[in-house]
Protein backbone atom coordinates (compact mmCIF):
# COMPACT_ATOMS: atom_id res chain seq x y z
CA UNK A 1 0.00 0.00 0.00
CA UNK A 2 1.43 3.36 -1.08
CA UNK A 3 1.72 5.98 1.61
CA UNK A 4 -0.04 9.25 0.85
CA UNK A 5 1.88 12.49 1.01
CA UNK A 6 0.86 14.79 3.82
CA UNK A 7 -0.04 18.33 2.71
CA UNK A 8 1.53 21.07 4.80
CA UNK A 9 -0.13 24.03 3.07
CA UNK A 10 -2.91 24.90 0.68
CA UNK A 11 -2.51 28.25 -1.06
CA UNK A 12 -5.36 29.86 -3.01
CA UNK A 13 -4.31 32.19 -5.82
CA UNK A 14 -6.23 34.40 -8.26
CA UNK A 15 -3.93 35.20 -11.15
CA UNK A 16 -4.15 36.49 -14.71
CA UNK A 17 -4.51 33.55 -17.06
CA UNK A 18 -1.44 32.82 -19.15
CA UNK A 19 0.60 35.52 -17.42
CA UNK A 20 0.94 34.90 -13.69
CA UNK A 21 2.81 37.63 -11.83
CA UNK A 22 6.01 36.32 -10.21
CA UNK A 23 5.67 38.88 -7.41
CA UNK A 24 2.31 37.45 -6.33
CA UNK A 25 3.53 33.87 -6.63
CA UNK A 26 6.68 34.63 -4.67
CA UNK A 27 4.73 36.25 -1.82
CA UNK A 28 2.32 33.35 -1.53
CA UNK A 29 4.52 30.33 -2.23
CA UNK A 30 8.00 31.46 -1.17
CA UNK A 31 7.47 30.82 2.55
CA UNK A 32 6.59 27.20 1.76
CA UNK A 33 9.80 26.51 -0.17
CA UNK A 34 8.11 25.87 -3.52
CA UNK A 35 9.93 26.56 -6.79
CA UNK A 36 7.76 29.47 -7.91
CA UNK A 37 9.11 29.49 -11.47
CA UNK A 38 7.91 25.91 -12.00
CA UNK A 39 4.45 26.80 -10.69
CA UNK A 40 4.36 29.87 -12.96
CA UNK A 41 5.33 27.86 -16.05
CA UNK A 42 2.70 25.20 -15.40
CA UNK A 43 -0.02 27.74 -14.53
CA UNK A 44 0.74 29.83 -17.63
CA UNK A 45 0.73 26.74 -19.87
CA UNK A 46 -2.56 25.42 -18.52
CA UNK A 47 -4.34 28.79 -18.64
CA UNK A 48 -2.92 30.21 -21.89
CA UNK A 49 -6.21 29.69 -23.74
CA UNK A 50 -8.02 31.88 -21.19
CA UNK A 51 -5.81 34.99 -21.56
CA UNK A 52 -7.53 38.11 -20.28
CA UNK A 53 -9.40 36.24 -17.55
CA UNK A 54 -8.68 35.65 -13.89
CA UNK A 55 -8.33 31.94 -13.18
CA UNK A 56 -8.18 30.90 -9.51
CA UNK A 57 -5.84 28.07 -8.58
CA UNK A 58 -5.16 26.01 -5.50
CA UNK A 59 -1.58 24.94 -4.88
CA UNK A 60 -1.19 22.13 -2.37
CA UNK A 61 2.33 21.91 -0.91
CA UNK A 62 3.49 18.61 0.59
CA UNK A 63 6.13 17.74 3.20
CA UNK A 64 8.75 16.92 0.55
CA UNK A 65 8.15 20.36 -1.09
CA UNK A 66 6.37 18.80 -4.05
CA UNK A 67 3.12 20.46 -5.08
CA UNK A 68 -0.13 19.99 -7.00
CA UNK A 69 -1.93 22.65 -9.01
CA UNK A 70 -5.72 22.63 -9.27
CA UNK A 71 -7.45 25.18 -11.51
CA UNK A 72 -10.92 26.54 -10.81
CA UNK A 73 -13.43 28.50 -12.85
CA UNK A 74 -13.24 32.31 -12.91
CA UNK A 75 -15.07 34.17 -10.15
CA UNK A 76 -18.76 34.76 -10.84
CA UNK A 77 -18.42 38.52 -10.45
CA UNK A 78 -15.60 38.55 -13.02
CA UNK A 79 -17.76 36.69 -15.57
CA UNK A 80 -20.71 39.04 -14.99
CA UNK A 81 -18.46 42.10 -15.31
CA UNK A 82 -17.28 40.77 -18.68
CA UNK A 83 -20.89 40.58 -19.85
CA UNK A 84 -21.79 44.12 -18.81
CA UNK A 85 -18.41 45.46 -19.98
CA UNK A 86 -17.45 47.19 -16.79
CA UNK A 87 -18.27 46.99 -13.17
CA UNK A 88 -21.61 46.70 -11.46
CA UNK A 89 -23.64 49.46 -9.90
CA UNK A 90 -22.04 51.64 -7.23
CA UNK A 91 -25.32 51.46 -5.31
CA UNK A 92 -27.11 48.16 -6.07
CA UNK A 93 -30.87 48.46 -5.68
CA UNK A 94 -30.78 52.26 -5.94
CA UNK A 95 -29.16 53.14 -9.26
CA UNK A 96 -30.46 52.20 -12.68
CA UNK A 97 -29.36 48.56 -12.98
CA UNK A 98 -27.38 47.03 -15.80
CA UNK A 99 -29.04 44.04 -17.44
CA UNK A 100 -28.07 40.67 -18.83
CA UNK A 101 -30.31 38.20 -20.60
CA UNK A 102 -31.41 34.88 -19.20
CA UNK A 103 -29.38 33.19 -21.95
CA UNK A 104 -26.23 35.02 -20.78
CA UNK A 105 -27.02 34.02 -17.19
CA UNK A 106 -27.29 30.40 -18.28
CA UNK A 107 -23.94 30.60 -20.11
CA UNK A 108 -22.22 31.92 -16.97
CA UNK A 109 -23.95 29.25 -14.88
CA UNK A 110 -22.83 26.43 -17.17
CA UNK A 111 -19.25 27.72 -16.95
CA UNK A 112 -19.39 27.92 -13.12
CA UNK A 113 -21.30 24.66 -12.56
CA UNK A 114 -18.21 22.47 -11.81
CA UNK A 115 -17.31 24.70 -8.83
CA UNK A 116 -20.81 25.18 -7.42
CA UNK A 117 -22.31 23.07 -4.65
CA UNK A 118 -25.18 21.80 -6.81
CA UNK A 119 -25.73 19.82 -9.98
CA UNK A 120 -29.19 21.32 -10.57
CA UNK A 121 -29.00 23.96 -13.31
CA UNK A 122 -32.02 25.87 -11.98
CA UNK A 123 -30.60 26.14 -8.46
CA UNK A 124 -27.22 27.14 -9.87
CA UNK A 125 -28.84 29.85 -12.00
CA UNK A 126 -30.51 31.25 -8.89
CA UNK A 127 -27.12 31.38 -7.13
CA UNK A 128 -25.53 33.23 -10.05
CA UNK A 129 -28.54 35.54 -10.34
CA UNK A 130 -28.14 36.44 -6.67
CA UNK A 131 -24.52 37.43 -7.29
CA UNK A 132 -25.61 39.53 -10.27
CA UNK A 133 -28.33 41.21 -8.21
CA UNK A 134 -25.83 42.08 -5.48
CA UNK A 135 -23.71 43.78 -8.16
CA UNK A 136 -26.68 45.83 -9.38
CA UNK A 137 -27.19 43.71 -12.51
CA UNK A 138 -30.75 42.71 -13.40
CA UNK A 139 -31.62 39.56 -15.38
CA UNK A 140 -34.01 40.30 -18.25
CA UNK A 141 -36.50 37.48 -18.78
Amino acid sequence: MAQQKKPIAQVKLELDAGNAAMVDLGKMLGPHGVATMEVKKRYDAETARFRGEVIPAIVRVYEDRSWDLELRTPPTAFLIKQLVRGKGSARPGHDQPLTITERELEAVTRRKLPDLNTDDLGAAMRQIEGTARSMGVRVRR
